[in-house]
């Protein structure tokens, strides 16, 4: 059967700069058809996305991925495989949401089906057939990507999802003020982010240090008793206490050492929420400078339109010296003309006469 799309959206994509690991990099220019197709020969769940006939997202879901929301239109998920970070910008919440549970969704298929192969390899005893090769995509052509119509995602605002473009007669200003807000708002949300996990954070790095404590307390207390197994080993007198004493100690210390792999786990965990934490303060420093040029470019253009309004007034007042002059002019003309009309009939009179 091969693979066959069983979701479909549509987004601007972006990726992580790999140089810098910082800035966004657009690879659509403008929203592209984003699906998730399903490979019934080898039971995995891809999201795939093609710009023309270039596939600029091609990525294989596993278990440990996470798709996180960032704003209300835009969310994003890494992918080892790729060694890349994936961006996706949205039209509205709705669609965002609507992706995020589908990834959810496939995530949770991806690692049953995972745990399935598992359990039938270790039924069967058979050594596991997984090769590098599993990953190769089959080949996708830019009809096949969006699916049928029955298969596809209604998408009401697939017009109101291009770019506005400013019409001849918009100021420039106007549609500056619309982006300043925009990041505005962008700005408060990743503040408030911001906020909530610095508070995290320090929570965290409290309870590492305690957790270290902890550990370094549970590494001497696994040596002492190490050193009292030791000891009771040496007194054969007392070979059948200090076997059952040796069992207790060895119960105790294999607890201990699961304690110890939960705590490191925990650690671990803390690290990457502290990453997260570094990544997000790094996205608001970002949408700071882009706010701080979109002001700079607000206070440029209403120097603009001031010199602009300026001009027209001068034009106006111009204006209404010309009228006023021709005014006075059409007078003088009316006068000369009512004086050659009394200049006529006086020498017609004069003819006449003579």
């Amino acid at each position: 059967m091969g693979e066959q799309p069983i979701f479909s959206t549509r987004a601007h994509v972006f990726q992580i700069d790999p140089n810098t690991k910082k800035n966004w990099v657009p690879t659509s220019k403008h929203a592209v058809t984003v699906s998730y197709f399903y490979d019934s020969t080898r039971n995995v769940y891809r999201i795939i996305s093609l710009d023309g006939s270039k596939a600029i997202i091609n990525s294989t879901i596993t278990p440990n991925m996470t798709f996180t929301k960032t704003s209300q239109k835009f969310g994003q998920w890494a992918d080892s495989r790729a060694n890349t970070v994936y961006g996706l910008g949205f039209s509205s919440e709705h669609h965002l949401s609507k992706f995020a549970e589908k990834f959810q969704e496939f995530k949770e298929a991806a690692r049953l089906a995972k745990e399935k192969s598992q359990e039938k390899m270790e039924l069967t005893s058979t050594p596991s057939q997984e090769s590098a090769g599993g990953d190769l995509q089959s080949p996708l052509t830019p009809e096949s990507i969006n699916g049928t119509d029955d298969e596809r995602t209604p998408d009401v605002t697939q017009n109101s999802e291009s770019r506005a473009e400013p019409t001849q007669n918009a100021l420039p200003f106007s549609h500056s003020s619309a982006i300043s807000k925009h990041w505005e708002a962008e700005l408060a949300t990743l503040k408030g982010n911001n906020a909530k996990l610095t508070a995290a954070l320090l929570e965290s790095t409290a309870n590492v240090k305690q957790w270290k404590q902890q550990l370094a307390a549970y590494q001497e207390e696994a040596e002492r008793l190490h050193k009292r197994v030791t000891e009771l080993e040496c007194v054969s007198s007392q070979a059948n206490a200090v076997h059952t004493h040796k069992t207790e100690l060895n119960q105790t210390i294999q607890e201990l050492e699961e304690t110890l792999k939960v705590k490191e786990e925990e650690i671990e965990r803390l690290k990457q929420e502290i990453d997260n934490a570094r990544e997000l303060q790094e996205q608001r420093d970002s949408l700071t400078q882009k706010l701080q040029e979109v002001e700079i470019r607000n206070k440029d253009l209403e120097g603009q339109l001031s010199d602009l309004e300026q001009r027209l007034e001068k034009s106006q007042n111009e204006q209404e010296a010309f009228r006023n002059n021709l005014k006075t002019l059409l007078e003088i003309l009316d006068g000369k003309i009512f004086e050659l009309t009394e200049l006529r009939d006086n020498l017609a009179k004069l003819l006449e006469c003579s």
